[in-house]
């Protein structure tokens, strides 16, 4: 049986944008909405995952350690609230050094997603801040929705079949 899932971006959707590269842990904030959103998220019976490009790895302005110290904090507030991720994709890739099929607006990472959960792209849906959001979702069959950065819990929602 195919399952549904709620893909989001991470930078401006999950944790704060602050306009540039997060390069220290001290600037990685998650949004207030987040809980609230993902307790919604997972009455409605849907997964969560997330799928982010990280190209300041490629750039060298941070490391994969500090990625996962990020993912860390996330899953640990997460599962003070008895919620968490499915899953957390990201492509650590830029065009700058590079040719890779994993960032977006290409749809691997959605695609593998769709492929390890039994998902049913017709059900599914991305929400993220950038084009290449919703072209990423869209080259996998699933609706993607482009909100401001920082979101509001009412934008978010607003996203969500009823």
């Amino acid at each position: 049986m195919s399952r549904k899932a709620v893909f989001l971006d991470r930078d401006g959707i999950v944790n704060r944008e602050i306009g540039d590269y997060i390069q220290r842990f001290e600037e990685f904030e998650l949004l207030p909405e987040l809980i609230p959103f993902l307790y919604e998220v997972k009455k409605r019976g849907y997964l969560c995952i997330i799928i982010t490009n990280q190209a300041g790895i490629a750039k060298e302005l941070y490391k994969h350690d500090l990625v996962d110290a990020c993912h860390d904090f996330m899953n640990e507030e997460l599962a003070g609230h008895n919620l968490s991720f499915d899953a957390i994709y990201y492509c650590p890739h830029h065009p700058d050094f590079g040719n890779c099929l994993c960032r977006k607006p290409q749809s691997l990472l959605v695609q593998k997603a769709i492929g390890r959960f039994d998902l049913d792209p017709k059900l599914c849906l991305m929400i993220g801040d950038k084009d290449r959001d919703v072209e990423a979702a869209e080259g996998a069959g699933v609706k993607g929705y482009k909100l401001p950065p920082n979101p509001s819990l009412n934008q978010l929602l607003a996203c969500l079949p009823q």
